[in-house]
């Protein structure tokens, strides 16, 4: 079974730091099918629209019948582990200083047969269960499970290495004012983050849950405006080389669109804070939590940005937040493809209505500050890229997948705040 992790040690600067090297990132169009899937937690393959055969590995057309229909679709993940080998040594930088690695052959239920990386807990020549993940370079691989949880499974040295599960890690959440601090905090507590630290803006102006925030172990909370470039510079100078988990939280919500406001007061405030504060972070904390991709114990992990899901398609009630958070949504894809050579990931966290006082006038359902931390930290825990909070959230995803015109049509023509 596997050991459960212990604290890590404190760096010690006379030894080697690691070289940031990735796993082998290339992959054909056809495969980065797989990697799409894997951003969401989505065990899928290509199923022949023609004959109906499952394809494995991803192909340009089908290999029984040479159809080009080739649609992904959810796959039964149980399948039975038919043949496995340790890899101790390899001339791949990035495995060899990761050696021993676990990889095998599984036969699965739906058919074909995979190659993937295998759990330490998973049975020799017994069941499994396959996820697919991202791997440090982005793209999606595929990872034997056992087919129930074991003591300890989310410890084992290869889970964590496509995770960015917050035990033992230090994070950084950007803004103690927000209504989603505290839940927040007290998730990334519960799941054994070693340091939590709080951002605060305007420490002198009271805000009801300091003394809370204050009461949760382990939690450091440190002066942080983002819409200061002096404060995030300073900040990141002071804990950006400890920072592994960083947790864009703050946000400027107000209702309107464009006529209705008439003036751009607000929209410079939610630009200032939702689009400009995400660069000054990336600014400042990006460079070296980049760097710290491949230290060990002490890597830097995750990037989490939490936005609106009208990021993708705009709800005139609240049109101008849409747009910041549409800007901030671009501006994130790029931060992700900055931040990929140093193998850190960012996670990106859609939610619709949340349940605090400029959402009032929205009808349910609606995000609760605890819903949204649990999600964020199971996200991390399952090293996802994109996760979906709540059912507003969920259901415009999958009209926006299935039509974005007639979406933007639809929220048009309605508040948006039900699903």
């Amino acid at each position: 079974m596997t050991d459960a992790i212990l604290p890590p040690p404190k760096k010690d600067p006379q030894k080697r730091t690691r070289t940031q090297t990735l796993p082998s990132g290339l992959r054909s169009r056809a495969a980065l099918g797989l990697t799409a899937a894997a951003a969401g937690g989505r065990f899928m393959l290509q199923v022949c629209g023609e004959c109906g055969a499952l394809q494995y590995p991803p192909r340009d057309a089908c290999s029984t019948c040479l159809s080009t229909e080739l649609p992904w679709r959810d796959i039964d993940p149980a399948g039975e582990l038919i043949a496995e080998t340790t890899v101790r040594t390899s001339t791949n930088t990035y495995f060899r200083e990761r050696t021993p690695w676990r990889v095998g052959t599984v036969r699965l239920d739906a058919g074909p047969s995979i190659m993937c990386h295998v759990h330490g807990d998973a049975p020799r020549g017994g069941r499994v269960r396959i996820i697919n993940r991202l791997d440090k370079s982005g793209q999606g691989v595929l990872y034997a499970l056992p087919p129930e949880g074991t003591p300890n499974m989310e410890d084992d040295p290869q889970l964590r290495e496509i995770t960015a599960d917050p035990k033992f890690r230090r994070v950084l959440i950007t803004d103690a004012r927000s209504e989603n601090a505290l839940a927040l905090a007290e998730a990334f507590a519960k799941a054994g983050a070693s340091i939590i630290f709080i951002g605060e803006p305007e420490g002198w102006r009271p805000y009801p849950h300091r003394a809370a925030l204050e009461a949760i172990p382990n939690v450091q909370i440190v002066p942080l405006d983002v819409t200061d470039t002096a404060s995030v510079a300073e900040l990141a100078g002071e804990i950006g080389g400890k920072t592994d988990i960083l947790v864009n939280n703050a946000r400027f919500v107000r209702p309107g669109g464009i006529m209705d406001r008439g003036d751009t007061v607000f929209a410079r405030d939610e630009m200032e804070v939702n689009y400009l504060g995400l660069m000054r972070l990336a600014q400042s904390f990006g460079p070296a939590m980049r760097g710290r991709g491949a230290d060990g114990d002490n890597s830097a992990a995750a990037w989490v940005n939490i936005l609106s899901v009208y990021a993708y398609s705009n709800m005139p009630a609240f049109g101008a937040f849409s747009a910041s958070s549409a800007a901030a949504y671009s501006l994130s894809q790029c931060l992700r493809a900055e931040m990929r050579p140093g193998g850190v990931r960012v996670m990106n966290v859609y939610t619709g209505p949340t349940d605090d006082a400029w959402h009032q006038p929205l009808p349910p359902p609606k995000v609760a500050p605890a819903a949204l931390a649990r999600a964020i930290v199971s996200g991390l825990k399952d090293g996802l890229e994109d996760v979906f909070v709540g059912d507003v959230a969920k259901d415009l995803i999958e009209r926006w997948r299935a039509g974005a015109k007639v979406l933007e049509r639809e929220m048009s023509e309605t508040d948006g705040g039900g699903a």
